[in-house]
């Protein structure tokens, strides 16, 4: 399938192709290759993040992440670093619910190093004493900053009110409390665990061919189990819809987080629920959020809504921040903003509008090799297809005023929401 690279303008003449690559011991990979630069960027998933810690000891999956790139094999932490910035290679990994991610940069050149490099991480990580104990330290000092953080806070106490009893409720980097628990064991459980196969998902942009990535494949992830051992993950549905929840902070203004149930990706009105977000809060300036919480009303700078959609829910989101005795008018507007475009949908204006701006921003997606990549993976995790992006703008194309009216519909109880207020909200209280 063709894909537009580089940049808005070069999309309108230059494309080049997405190859499905299966390795020699049966990886699979989608590559676009590209010469311009001898450059090769691979970003890479394993299915099962946070969603896999042990129900008692939450942040085993971001500690993981974040130790996989400090030793493994022969090197200790100094010595593997020392091998990246000799090699100017990029190796980075992060978790988040569903998925343990990782990124790879590296010279054309420096191919082969670089890909064994990588296996040595995911297959051989060391966990020292040394490198858990300084990493725990900073995943411990990054949580108390978010402990202040009124952001972080409404997010954290949002999932953990609306899932109390699933794992999505629990915090992905962990709290203050559990990560100091986090033992070496925990963490190579863990990895012998997630890092498999099975669950792999790959793609690659840069100037390497079928043959050679498919031999590097092997080289990387060939030695892991063929197979995950994952704890099963239940789909669910958010509770505390309707309630609201008050986290008491001396700040001059309120954070305002309101979510509630939303569509999960692979639902066929999905695309319809993305344009009429975008038409409500997605766009920056013209959204209808914008216009009657900002414009009209000058309540906030910012208000927005979007879209979630984890593996096991989808999940719709407004929020803003405001004025402390402003915050109860805020949220009763957003409120009824939603309400009204369920009941009322939009207007031909606003749609034809919404197609114009999501139709013709997709390209800047795609101005980077890592951009590609990222877009590439996060296709294959939504199991879109690899024909989607060719797909993708005639979809948006498509939708109706009709198919709005039929997701907003799916929608309705999305007008109400489990809320949550960091700050000192006049007039409000909850929790």
């Amino acid at each position: 399938m063709s894909l537009s690279l580089v940049s808005p303008a070069a999309a309108q003449s230059q494309t080049t192709r997405i190859t499905r690559v299966v390795s020699p011991g049966g990886i699979e990979a989608w590559l676009v290759r590209d010469t311009t630069l001898p450059l090769i960027a691979m970003e890479f998933a394993f299915r099962g993040g946070a969603a896999q810690d042990p129900p008692a000891t939450p942040g085993v999956a971001s500690l993981t992440a974040s130790l996989l790139d400090e030793g493994a094999g022969d090197l200790d932490a100094a010595a593997f670093q020392r091998k990246v910035a000799d090699l100017a290679m990029e190796i980075s990994f992060d978790a988040n619910r569903d998925e343990l991610r990782g990124s790879l940069r590296t010279l054309g050149e420096n191919r082969d190093a670089a890909f064994d490099l990588l296996r040595l991480a995911v297959t051989a990580p060391r966990f020292d004493e040394e490198a858990v104990e300084r990493i725990r330290a900073a995943q411990l000092a990054s949580l108390r900053r978010r402990s202040t953080d009124p952001n972080s806070l409404a997010s954290e106490r949002w999932f953990a009110l609306a899932f109390p009893d699933h794992a999505y409720g629990r915090p992905v980097d962990g709290t203050l409390a559990s990560v100091p628990t986090i033992t070496q064991a925990d963490l190579q459980t863990f990895t012998r665990n997630t890092l498999a196969r099975d669950t792999l998902k790959v793609a690659v942009v840069g100037d390497i061919g079928p043959e050679e990535l498919g031999r590097e494949l092997d080289r990387a992830f060939g030695a892991l189990p063929a197979k995950a051992t994952l704890r099963p993950v239940a789909d669910v549905a958010p509770k505390g819809i309707g309630t609201v929840d008050v986290i008491p902070l001396n700040i001059p203004q309120s954070v305002v987080l309101m979510g509630t149930t939303g569509l999960e990706r692979k639902d066929d009105d999905f695309i319809p629920a993305y344009v009429l977000n975008h038409i409500l809060g997605g766009s920056a300036f013209s959204s209808r959020l914008f216009k009657e919480v900002r414009e009209a009303r000058g309540l906030a700078y910012s208000v927005y809504s979007y879209q979630v959609a984890l593996e096991h829910v989808g999940l719709w989101f407004a929020g803003t921040a405001t004025k402390n005795e402003r915050a109860g008018d805020s949220i009763r507007i957003i409120g009824d903003e939603f309400r009204k475009i369920l009941d009322e949908g939009p207007t031909q204006t606003e749609l034809d509008e919404a197609k114009s701006y999501l139709t013709g921003s997709y390209a800047l997606r795609f101005d980077t090799s890592s951009k590609i990549a990222g877009q590439l993976l996060q296709i294959q995790i939504d199991d879109l297809g690899i024909d989607y992006i060719d797909r993708r703008n005639a979809l948006i194309e498509a939708v109706t005023l009709d198919d709005l009216r039929r997701a907003a519909h799916r929608l309705t109880e999305a007008a109400k929401a489990l809320t949550v207020v960091v700050g000192r909200p006049a007039g409000l209280s909850g929790g």
